[in-house]
């Protein structure tokens, strides 16, 4: 898969202590697209002035900025990512040619010391993760870094705009016999003066747990 002209999504609440850092990681080719979700520490202008393509998304909800940032894409693959300066963005081609015998590539998070992974934020992904595998589905992360070609995405349909949708997306890349693939991607500190909106605190994590339990159930 040529990893030529690829967009990639960076839903964004507050992150600008991430975003320097985060844009300046980035492969040569690969286009920001940093969705602003509300955020009142000027993240948006800080993205824009270091060359990133801004758009706005009101509603807050990560779904409702992953998707506003799908539509805002113009090449033919997007990627997915955290702006919080916890992934290593320089491991996306790997991702990218990945889909060469995929539909849809995603990375298993491997903390890079103790304490990166609150216990509560793994035991929950590990849990969903399992139960995934034993829908048939290879994977054992609900993967905050994807891969995928944008029209097939759009077609399947993801309506989930809260925390559940990356699990949606997964459960629907499932029904739809997609073919998966996952690889191990590092997983560090976040930026400081930013915060999880899931891991960083135990409300978070079990908002979390309660979209991902509302897709599941479906």
């Amino acid at each position: 898969m040529n990893d030529d002209q690829v967009d990639v999504v960076l839903p964004c609440l507050d992150e600008a202590g991430a975003l320097p850092g985060v844009l300046a990681a980035l492969p040569e080719r690969y286009r920001a697209i940093v969705v602003d979700n509300g955020s009142t520490d000027g993240s948006a202008e800080i993205a824009a002035g270091l060359g990133a393509k801004v758009v706005h998304e009101p509603r807050r909800g990560y779904g409702a900025a992953v998707h506003t940032g799908l539509e805002a894409a113009t090449a033919d693959v997007v990627c997915f990512a955290d702006a919080d300066g916890s992934l290593d963005l320089a491991e996306l081609p790997m991702l990218v040619r990945g889909l060469a015998d995929a539909d849809l590539a995603v990375g298993r998070r491997v903390p890079s010391g103790p304490g990166v992974w609150p216990w509560h934020a793994r035991a929950g992904n590990a849990l969903i993760s399992s139960l995934l595998r034993h829908k048939g589905l290879p994977v054992r992360d609900i993967a905050p870094l994807r891969a995928v070609r944008r029209r097939a995405l759009l077609d399947l349909g993801v309506t989930d705009r809260a925390f559940g949708y990356p699990l949606e997306l997964l459960v629907k890349a499932r029904r739809a016999g997609w073919r998966v693939t996952e690889f191990d991607v590092s997983y560090g500190e976040r930026a400081k003066g930013t915060k999880s909106k899931v891991s960083g605190s135990l409300r978070g994590t079990l908002r979390a747990a309660r979209d991902f339990g509302r897709v599941l159930s479906r």
